[in-house]
């Protein structure tokens, strides 16, 4: 994904959560929404000096996985048999061949700064993620669309830092939770719809911080608390 598409779909992440447009450049999302993810980082591929990305940022050779891919094709990476008189010189044999695949993309298109991706569109700067499209700085997350800091978790679509939750929608801050739709900072809950500040409850709407309230009094509050969100830019 260029800058562009990704500021792009920020934004319809954004507007779905909190009814506005993102007010944040990329370094300062994923600093505060990213901030303790981790995620693939920029080396230089080892045979063409050229930038790649990895999630193993401390071996000693790189080599992106179209490059290797290439190399196989048209060398092979199998190797004449030569003599070897002790484990010193099978280890730098071995060292000699032993670059780390970078950038590990399948069946995938418009993916940045990634590894590993599957079956996706439209990722950025995201690891071990599958069937996804329009995610941003994601880990471990599978079958979600627009999404942002999100971790181990299925099917959060519009979701900012969504974290081993599943089945959620137009939602920040979720962790360990399911079936969350519109909500905010919601920990351990179910089939929860239009809630903020709650834990350990299901099946409720218009709650904060586990208090029932008017549909009046919640969007008043609500307001109050996007306020407060934004209120650090």
């Amino acid at each position: 994904m260029t800058e562009p598409q990704v500021l792009a779909a920020t934004n319809k992440i954004f507007q779905a959560i909190f009814g506005r447009d993102n007010p944040y450049s990329l370094e300062k999302l994923k600093a505060k929404f990213a901030f303790d993810i981790i995620l693939p980082t920029k080396v230089q591929d080892s045979t063409t000096g050229e930038d790649t990305w990895t999630v193993l940022p401390n071996a000693e050779l790189y080599i992106t996985d179209h490059n290797s891919s290439q190399r196989d094709e048209q060398l092979s990476w199998l190797r004449p048999q030569k003599p070897v008189h002790n484990l010193k010189e099978l280890l730098s044999a071995w060292q000699e061949i032993n670059y780390i695949a970078t950038e590990r993309v399948y069946d995938s298109e418009n993916v940045s700064a990634s590894d590993p991706i599957y079956n996706s569109i439209n990722v950025y700067n995201s690891t071990n993620c599958g069937e996804c499209k329009n995610i941003i700085f994601c880990d471990g997350t599978y079958r979600s669309e627009f999404s942002i800091g999100c971790q181990r978790s299925n099917t959060v679509n519009f979701c900012i830092r969504a974290d081993d939750s599943n089945a959620c929608t137009n939602s920040y801050n979720v962790i360990c939770s399911g079936k969350i739709s519109n909500s905010m900072f919601i920990q351990d809950c179910g089939s929860l719809h239009e809630c903020i500040f709650c834990s350990h409850i299901s099946n409720h709407e218009y709650c904060i911080a586990n208090m029932q309230y008017s549909q009046q009094e919640y969007f008043y509050l609500k307001e109050q608390i996007i306020n407060w969100i934004f209120s650090d830019i």
